[in-house]
């Protein structure tokens, strides 16, 4: 209670802590709402004092406090679990030598360097209720609790939470609907509500030396300083300030950037590998001295013949992201993203059993007050609590989804629609910039074209995003959710949906259609009978995707860190800005502090968990084509704990310390990205890069196809043999002699000029056996991995279950005290058992 009275966070009376703020405009004409609204909160138990603004003559706050009375009452109501005795752990030998064992290894540590990621545990609070077992809070059955103080008993998140349910299901008029303090932030009554920070983050005096001031003190120099970067994150601190659905976050993120790791590192390795290789590639070096091989027109008018070695810095990076790693690095990604899931399974279930969320289950949430209010007249029997409550009919739901699904592909075909349109801009500008009159850009017409495109399609990506979440947002509203998680889950699917749609559409195209349909000289194919399809570089179609995807990933990283940190930034220095010059900061109360902070985002944490797994997506799904994404996601990442660790001490209001045992609905989309990462790089590898082009020609028609060598020397005449012949004359350009394109056809001197050959019909099918046998191999050892790990740890498993006995044993044993107590008082004989 010390940093409580020295921050401020009292009543005027100095005793009573203050546990949420509203804040209205005193120009509102609302004021029979809020009065209403705030006569019924009274009613119900809690104290309001009114304070105006220090800086702003017009805001008004409001100081809300609960006392114990009415905190027991919604403990109970809530079903808040709460201490009530120490955890004793296992006595039985096996547990003595194990420990005799972990004594021995911790005289080991102690004479080791120390683990410089490792947190100074002195500088944090004892965090005494992880240790102690817990029930449903009861007041019959209070006697049970260690209750060593009353306004410590209750933590702080568990103050707000109580209070944000009360502003959630009082009225504030007549009617059923008229219910609930978003409502009346929305029509405008009240301009906010949030709980206050625990006090300043900054000190004027060193943490060392004189401590933490509070919790927000301790945070900020112990997590969310940039200077903290390479630190563990103080989970259980993170828990106890923002509760455990925040805490669940950061945990998942620092699981996601330390499984990053290894991953980063072997994608570095097959990029250096490629490297290394990369002059003594065969098929890079025939490439740089294809002097006198001429390749066809790239396009119609503008386009002349163009020397193969011409392509040989494109060949040799291309070479970075299609060699010989290329196949066992899309096998290790699929691998890791599954012991990623699996043992992040196993490191949920351990933080839910510390955090004391084994018992706590999503029906225990209360319904949305919307749900409430539209249902009300349906009641139906709840099978688990017994009680009636709104119920939407099926037939409702079923209109209401299907409308939704109709929102959801509307706006996928308009991706689809902007996609179809950078297509077309690429087909129209094609000839523009090969006539183009630097030359610069007239010789790598194709590449300024790209980069064009990318850049375009970004924009179009980031202005589509904007209407993305409105619509959303609507369709989900319009379901009419049951509860918050439902709304949540249901939210965060379609904006995944629709982000997923938005980022990847092109990067599919790139994939698995450019330079398929184009035909080949003297027939190709047009879009309106007017363009010419697109074709891919000489040296392949892979550097478009490594193009494609390297830009739109930096990017969008870059943009979100800003939006994510110096927007908020400008909005608080603007909010201090407009504050009178001659008050400080020092003199402002916290609370009209937090108001000058941004509020968190509306739709809570699905903007962090969205824009991550949409990270998770670039870096499993199109890896084959690109093994640099997880070193550039784990160099972000690092920067985006620390970044959102900063964002939530410094720049937001303190958001409503929330419950949650899982990460909701992402977890899910995490799986689904990590079934389709393996189909989309079996197709990469077997389509887009010419690993199996290379395959069969070794194998089947190059120089060692029938001595079973391998080498370098078995690719002896590749690039010869994978360029057809294409008669000038017959351009009309008035020049003679042959060119060559990229396929295998049948030369014009043949039976069949034009024709596909016997080598494309062998190499087809070798595409589809890799697919296949790639996707078969990967899912098996997928699946297995699974299997082989356990979501539960078996010591957890048999904690779990032995603390469950203990708790009914102890329970039993403080029932029969407390009997025994009363007897005593009442002058009867003891009974050392049940009476």
């Amino acid at each position: 209670m010390n940093y409580i009275a020295s921050s401020g966070l009292l009543f005027k009376d100095g005793k009573k802590r203050i546990d949420y703020i509203l804040v209205y405009r005193k120009s509102n004409i609302q004021y029979d709402k809020r009065n209403t609204f705030e006569k019924n909160l009274r009613a119900e138990g809690l104290m309001l004092e009114k304070e105006p603004a220090v800086a702003n003559s017009d805001i008004m706050f409001i100081k809300i406090h609960i006392p114990w009375d009415t905190l027991c009452k919604y403990a109970e109501r809530l079903n808040i679990r709460m201490p009530f005795r120490k955890k004793c752990y296992y006595t039985d030998r096996r547990s003595k030598s194990m420990g005799s064992v972990q004594n021995y290894f911790r005289r080991i540590k102690k004479w080791m360097a120390q683990n410089p990621m490792v947190l100074d545990k002195s500088a944090f609070p004892n965090l005494q209720e992880s240790d102690c077992y817990t029930g449903p809070f009861s007041r019959a059955r209070i006697h049970h609790f260690i209750i060593n103080n009353k306004d410590t008993f209750f933590s702080n998140a568990t103050r707000s939470r109580i209070v944000y349910h009360m502003l959630q299901h009082t009225k504030y008029e007549n009617g059923i609907s008229k219910v609930g303090i978003c409502k009346l932030i929305n029509n405008g009554s009240y301009i906010a509500a949030f709980p206050p920070h625990e006090g300043a983050y900054k000190s004027s005096q060193p943490i060392k030396t004189h401590g933490p001031q509070n919790n927000r003190h301790l945070l900020y120099e112990r997590w969310a300083r940039w200077g903290m970067w390479y630190k563990h994150q103080p989970l259980d601190l993170i828990r106890l300030y923002f509760g455990e659905k925040i805490g669940l976050y950061f945990a998942w993120l620092g699981w996601y950037t330390g499984m990053l790791i290894p991953a980063a590192l072997v994608g570095l390795c097959v990029f250096f590998y490629g490297i290394f290789t990369m002059n003594g590639s065969q098929v890079s070096q025939e490439i740089c001295k294809a002097t006198e091989v001429f390749m066809c027109p790239l396009c119609d008018k503008n386009c002349s013949l163009q020397r193969l070695n011409e392509s040989c810095i494109y060949a040799k990076v291309t070479y970075l992201f299609d060699n010989g790693g290329t196949v066992f690095f899309a096998i290790f990604m699929a691998i890791w993203a599954t012991v990623f899931l699996e043992f992040w399974k196993r490191r949920r279930s351990t933080l839910t059993y510390t955090w004391d969320l084994i018992e706590w289950e999503e029906e225990e949430e209360t319904l949305r007050p919307q749900f409430e209010a539209k249902y009300y007249k349906m009641e139906r029997v709840n099978p688990i609590s017994g009680k009636p409550e709104p119920h939407q009919p099926s037939s409702d739901k079923i209109t209401r989804l299907l409308v939704s699904i109709s929102g959801i592909f509307f706006m996928i075909s308009l991706v689809i629609t902007a996609v179809f349109a950078v297509v077309v801009y690429r087909l129209v500008v094609m000839e523009q910039f090969a006539s183009f009159k630097w030359n610069f850009i007239k010789q790598h017409w194709q590449f300024a074209t790209s980069a064009a495109a990318v850049c375009i399609n970004f924009v179009i990506i980031m202005a589509l995003n904007l209407a993305y979440e409105k619509i959303a947002y609507l369709l989900t509203n319009l379901e009419y959710p049951r509860t918050e998680s439902e709304w949540e889950n249901s939210f965060a699917l379609k904006m995944f949906l629709f982000q997923f749609v938005n980022l990847n559409s092109s990067i599919f195209y790139i994939a698995f259609f450019l330079g398929r349909f184009v035909g080949h000289p003297g027939n190709y194919n047009k879009l309106f009978n007017r363009w010419r399809l697109e074709e891919c570089h000489p040296s392949g179609c892979l550097i478009d995707l490594c193009l494609q995807m390297g830009v739109i990933m930096f990017l969008k990283q870059i943009w979100n860190n800003f939006m994510e940190l110096g927007y908020p930034l400008i909005q608080n220095w603007w909010s201090r800005h407009k504050i009178k010059r001659g008050i400080q900061d020092a003199s402002i109360p916290q609370w009209e502090n937090d108001w000058n902070l941004q509020p968190m985002n509306i739709h809570g944490l699905m903007d962090e968990y969205l824009e991550m797994v949409l990270q998770f997506g670039f870096t499993t799904i199109f890896v084959a084509a690109f093994p640099l994404a997880p070193l550039l996601a784990l160099l972000n990442n690092i920067i985006e704990i620390r970044l959102d660790a900063y964002k939530f001490v410094t720049q937001w209001r303190r958001p409503l310390p929330a419950r949650a045992t899982d990460i909701g609905i992402w977890y899910g989309i995490l799986e689904g990205i990590g079934i389709l990462a393996v189909i989309t790089n079996a197709f990469v590898i077997a389509i887009t890069s010419d690993y199996i082009p290379r395959f069969v020609y070794e194998y089947k028609y190059g120089p060692c196809a029938s001595r079973f060598e391998y080498g370098e020397n078995c690719l002896k005449g590749y690039v010869n043999n994978s360029l057809s012949f294409f008669d000038l004359s017959e351009l009309g350009m008035g020049k003679s002699g042959y060119c060559r394109y990229r396929d295998y056809r049948g030369p014009p001197w043949s039976s069949k000029p034009y024709e596909f050959t016997l080598q494309y019909w062998h190499i087809l099918a070798a595409r589809l056996a890799f697919i296949i046998v790639f996707e078969h191999l990967v899912f098996g050892i997928k699946s297995f991995i699974a299997y082989l790990i356990p979501d539960v740890p078996k010591n957890l498993y048999d904690r779990i279950r032995r603390e469950k006995y203990l708790v009914q044993e102890m329970m039993y044993e403080a029932e029969l005290e407390h009997l025994q107590q009363q007897r005593r008082k009442s002058g009867h004989p003891v009974h050392h058992e049940w009476p």
